[in-house]
């Protein structure tokens, strides 16, 4: 298995899904994680005891990263936790509207760069001072930024995270941080309710080559890979983790 002792990370959004799943998976392989949650303080809590109880160490940290200065409030927070140390940051927290160009609110389309661009973005501005060689960066985009689903504002917002991952990686990789990218496909999360459906999920098994719909821990295993010692010779690329979706 793979082995993160010592390491800490932060992971946003961990309060269910992709999010809870990846902190899991990093806590099984010895990180100490922070859990970050928005709304969803007893779900996190909820992790953390999962954690403790199987002799790993987690805590929480309720930021609204839709806020302004979420990001800010959060690195203050992490930096309280870890001091100068981070290792593991993984920008999972996001949005999805699905709403095609007609019904596209202003407000919508802000919300979703708010979280799913600006949020990650200036997360790693803050946290910088607390990484450095070794430390790694993972995104989370999605198979909206590389095929037509029908959500535009949402897929335009998981296409400015794929272009931050080059950018990033290119000006960071000095410092020995590497930064990449996870897209998955439909996953059997809350941000999928239509899988719920019958009709929902055959459209999702109908686009992907493997049958079956996703689970979180099919994502965070790779997260996992990321954030490793296994993967340290990758940065500045997004892996698609779609079940070959949309081949």
């Amino acid at each position: 298995m793979t082995d993160l002792s010592g390491k800490t990370a932060l992971v946003t959004g961990a309060s269910r899904g992709i999010g809870r799943a990846s902190a899991l998976a990093l806590a099984a392989s010895g990180a100490r994680v922070l859990l970050h949650y928005g709304r969803g303080q007893g779900e996190a809590e909820a992790v953390a005891s999962v954690i403790r109880s199987n002799g790993g160490h987690a805590e929480t940290i309720g930021e609204d990263l839709l806020a302004a200065d979420g990001a800010t409030r959060l690195a203050n927070q992490v930096r309280s936790v870890v001091g100068d140390r981070l290792d593991i940051l993984v920008a999972n927290a996001g949005m999805a509207k699905a709403a095609i160009i007609e019904d596209t609110t202003i407000e919508d389309f802000d919300a979703l760069f708010a979280l799913n661009v600006r949020a990650p973005f200036f997360l790693v501005q803050h946290l910088l001072s607390t990484m450095g060689m070794g430390s790694s960066v993972v995104f989370l985009s999605s198979l909206a930024a590389h095929t037509s689903v029908g959500f535009p504002a949402y897929a335009a917002s998981k296409g400015a995270v794929e272009t931050l991952v080059k950018h990033f990686a290119a000006a960071l990789g000095q410092r020995g941080i590497r930064v990449n990218a996870i897209a998955p496909g439909i996953v059997d999360t809350d941000m999928s309710n239509f899988t719920k459906t019958e009709s929902g999920r055959t459209y999702a098994l109908g686009i992907q080559a493997l049958k079956r719909l996703a689970m979180p821990d099919d994502i965070a295993s790779v997260v996992r890979f990321l954030a490793s010692e296994d993967a340290r010779w990758i940065t500045g690329v997004t892996i698609r983790v779609d079940g070959g979706s949309k081949l």
